[in-house]
């Protein structure tokens, strides 16, 4: 059976996005890195790119989360994308045809049986 290896991102739909992130890094500490996401470094030390946990928000008529009704959306991180889609589709749930290949990794999206929108993530190989 596939399993989810941790988080790898909070994203929150926003009115006014920037001026949301600017409300967070006052009063809680989030400063963005340069891609303009909050990221949290698993440790200290930590070169990888990708051994963190990303909090970013979007805005509020973004379609990436699907339903406008979805205020926020959970980016889980897998070993295997395509074993986990695939896994999700016997379980009967909606799982988005479209996989994206970028350098980060690959991605892919399902709907659980509430309706909320989750992202799946496979880091890049040589990072996982």
């Amino acid at each position: 059976m596939e399993r989810v290896t941790g988080i790898g991102g909070v994203f929150l739909r926003a009115k006014d996005p920037d001026a949301l992130q600017g409300w967070y890094e006052q009063n809680l500490g989030l400063q963005p890195d340069e891609d303009g996401c909050v990221v949290f470094r698993w440790t200290e030390r930590e070169t990888n790119a990708n051994a963190g946990t990303v909090w970013a928000p979007f805005k509020e008529d973004t379609d990436y989360f699907g339903s406008r009704d979805q205020q926020s959306m959970v980016n889980y991180r897998v070993k295997d994308l395509d074993a986990m889609l695939a896994q999700l589709r016997v379980a009967g749930a909606t799982v988005d045809d479209k996989i994206e290949d970028s350098k980060y990794g690959k991605f892919g999206w399902a709907t659980d049986p509430e309706g909320n929108r989750m992202e799946l993530w496979q880091p890049p190989a040589n990072e996982a």
